[in-house]
């Protein structure tokens, strides 16, 4: 089911269905793959606005808990207090890895491959979520 997500072209500030950008995809596939409800579609947030994304950060982190790498959760992005970039835990392979969008399209790294390629990641869950709602 991810295959349509890694054909989607990246556009910045795009919430799909066609086109996303990293917050666009992460909210989708959340959705989509996991029947988790819908987050924020947070309009502000985008590639070059790192004050907009970490505003947005702080209001989300609120309803979420930090995780080991699951399948659903968020893959955030920091350098220092800024929050850069996300992605969302996937499952495939059999192996945990991580999807995300850039202007060069999608990518599925491994959590390890992802973690080595950002400054810090910090792993999410949304603790509004009953554990089994991921199963």
């Amino acid at each position: 089911m991810i295959d349509k997500f890694m054909r989607a072209p990246y556009r910045e500030g795009a919430r799909g269905p066609i086109a996303f950008d990293c917050w666009g995809l992460c909210i989708a596939v959340r959705h989509q793959v996991f029947g988790l409800p819908l987050m924020p579609s947070l309009g502000a947030v985008g590639k070059d606005k790192l004050r907009a994304n970490t505003a947005a950060y702080h209001e989300l982190r609120q309803g979420m808990e930090e995780c080991a790498p699951e399948p659903g959760a968020i893959a955030a992005v920091f350098r220092g207090a800024l929050c850069l970039h996300v992605g969302v835990v996937v499952e495939s392979e059999g192996r945990l890895k991580v999807l995300d969008t850039n202007p060069g399209g999608a990518c599925l790294r491994t959590t390890g491959e992802f973690e080595a390629a950002h400054p810090r990641v910090v792993y999410y869950r949304d603790r509004r979520i009953l554990p089994e709602q991921t199963q």
